[in-house]
């Protein structure tokens, strides 16, 4: 027998993609860095509608079964729009494309450079990122062991609003907040609700995060201040006091998109936290949290200034947390194959 390999005769049969695979704290993130057309676009949310509209077969590809799962998400790569970006990046997930991601951001900073797409000496390096969200400034720095450390300033992020409170089928009165941290979250005490946070409790955290998502957009409008393609509920963040680190401050458990559940304990999710906390006077400014997933993975965050956004009373978050390369693929795809767009299971 001899080698078992596939050569340029029969790949050219197939429609394909590039991707580096990562996690970052547990959660996975697939970074897409071939086989999509150009995106046109003069602003990052006209790249994200473009794609929506004319390309969405390819999320559907890479995200989906058999090639993904419900719960992969990935980054496109583009190309930048303001000045002085570095590049673009469109957010993919099972149900569409969100404006922002903090995990993801954490990875790309990391991977750039340790591909050397980016150079990174001896001194920290900033990265400047389109998002759909804003500018994110991220920083890469080089660790005494020769590794990449990742941090971003986020985009302004601010409490929408405090001490609300909604009906649930099947869970009863639910109170909750509404925090902006790139993405708009409801705010959950897990405590309050005696829902354990735990993997063991998966099926149930993302039952329960779907029904308040549901409930909370059935009673509350959001209207982000700037651009109206933001202003949508995009999760449930249950946080609880039980942790596995007592050197950390809580536990978030986020459930988005359609059902997913982040293993990490979510970059736009901390962010969004740390504004409802400054918001009550719990956290300083500069004070820096560690806030831990469902899986043990751990982010730092703090909110390293106070800003007026457009009337909203905001901070600037600085989050922080680990990434790491598990994978480079290519994806194939023949026009004979009985599943071109994928499907999904839980």
């Amino acid at each position: 027998m001899g080698p078992l390999t596939l050569n340029s005769e029969l790949l050219s049969q197939f429609r394909q993609f590039t991707c580096i695979d990562a996690h970052t704290e547990g959660e996975p993130l697939r970074i897409i860095t071939s086989g999509y057309p150009d995106i046109p676009g003069d602003t990052m949310l006209a790249k994200r509608r473009y794609v929506k509209e004319k390309l969405d077969d390819c999320r559907r590809v890479l995200m989906y079964e058999p090639r993904g799962h419900a719960d992969m998400y990935g980054a496109l790569l583009t190309g930048p729009v303001t000045p002085g970006a570095d590049f673009g990046v469109l957010f993919l997930h099972n149900e569409g494309y969100s404006s922002m991601c903090g995990h993801a951001v954490l990875a790309l900073t990391k991977i750039v450079c340790e591909t050397g797409a980016l150079p990174l000496g001896a001194e920290p390096r900033e990265i400047r990122i389109d998002a759909p969200a804003g500018l994110i400034r991220a920083q890469a720095v080089r660790n005494a062991d020769g590794s990449v450390g990742a941090s971003f300033l986020n985009v302004p992020s601010w409490a929408e609003a405090l001490d609300l409170c909604v009906g649930v089928p099947g869970i009863g009165q639910v109170n909750f907040d509404i925090g902006f941290g790139g993405a708009y979250y409801a705010y959950v005490d897990a405590d309050e609700l005696d829902l354990d946070c735990s993997p063991d409790n998966s099926a149930r955290l993302i039952d329960w995060g779907r029904r308040i998502k549901q409930a909370v957009m059935g009673s509350f409008d959001l209207a982000h201040p700037l651009e109206p393609d933001l202003g949508f509920l995009y999760g449930t963040i249950f946080y609880s006091s039980r942790v596995s680190d007592g050197n950390n401050h809580s536990r978030h458990v986020c459930i988005f998109a359609d059902g997913e559940l982040d293993r990490s304990p979510t970059g736009t999710g901390v962010a969004g936290r740390i504004a409802l906390l400054r918001a009550r006077g719990e956290v300083a400014l500069g004070e820096t949290l560690h806030i831990e997933s469902i899986v043990g993975g751990c982010m730092g965050v703090s909110a390293t200034d106070s800003c007026d956004f457009y009337g909203k009373q905001a901070v600037i978050p600085r989050v922080s947390g680990r990434a790491f390369i598990t994978g480079e693929h290519r994806f194939l795809l023949h026009p004979d194959d009985i599943f071109p767009r994928g499907f999904l299971l839980r």
